[in-house]
C-alpha cells in the first residue's frame, strides 16, 4: 500500500507501487494537486480520481479503495469514501502526528521515539514491504490558518 506520515507541518510519503507481490514502481509521485487542494494517496492508484471527484462533490460509482491526507490551504484532513456513508473527512490536529497506510504502525512508533515525518517513512520502509522507493515531502505552510474546515 504505502506509508504517509504527518508531523510538525510536514507530510512525508513513499513512492512504491505494487501489483500483487511485485514492485511496479519505486518512484511514483502519490501527491496530486487539483484546484489548489493537495491529495497524498494510499491505496489503489486507479481509484485516486474517484476520491478526488468525491471531494469536489462528483457522484461516485463502484468502490473506492484508496484514502488520502488532504490539505486545502487551511486545514488537513484524512479522506476516504465508501458507498454506504459517502465521503468521510476526518480532521487532523496539526499539533499531533498522524499516519496512514500499511506501514503506519512502524511510522507512528518512529515518531513516538522522536523521528520527524521523513525519517518515520524511512523507518517504516525497513519493515513494511509495501513501503519504499523515493520519499517525498509536502510542507504545510499555512499552520496559522488552521481553521479545521474539515469539521463541517
Amino acid at each position: 500500500m504505502t506509508t504517509i506520515a504527518y508531523k510538525d507541518g510536514v507530510i512525508a510519503y513513499d513512492s512504491r507501487i505494487c501489483n500483487g507481490n511485485s514492485i511496479t514502481y519505486d518512484d511514483f509521485d502519490k501527491c496530486q494537486e487539483v484546484k489548489s487542494v493537495k491529495f497524498v494517496f494510499a491505496g489503489y492508484v486507479c481509484d485516486y480520481s474517484k476520491l478526488i471527484g468525491a471531494w469536489f462533490g462528483e457522484p461516485v460509482t463502484g468502490t473506492v479503495e484508496c484514502s488520502a491526507l488532504v490539505f486545502d490551504g487551511a486545514s488537513l484532513c484524512y479522506a476516504a469514501y465508501n458507498a454506504e456513508h459517502g465521503l468521510c473527512k476526518t480532521p487532523i490536529w496539526l499539533e499531533r502526528p498522524y499516519v496512514i497506510g500499511s506501514g503506519s504502525d512502524h511510522a507512528m512508533t518512529a515518531m513516538d521515539m522522536g523521528a520527524n515525518a521523513y525519517k518515520a517513512v524511512e523507518m517504516a520502509a525497513k519493515r513494511d514491504t509495501s513501503t519504499g522507493g523515493t520519499i517525498r515531502t509536502v510542507l504545510i505552510t499555512e499552520l496559522s490558518k488552521a481553521e479545521q474546515v474539515c469539521r463541517r
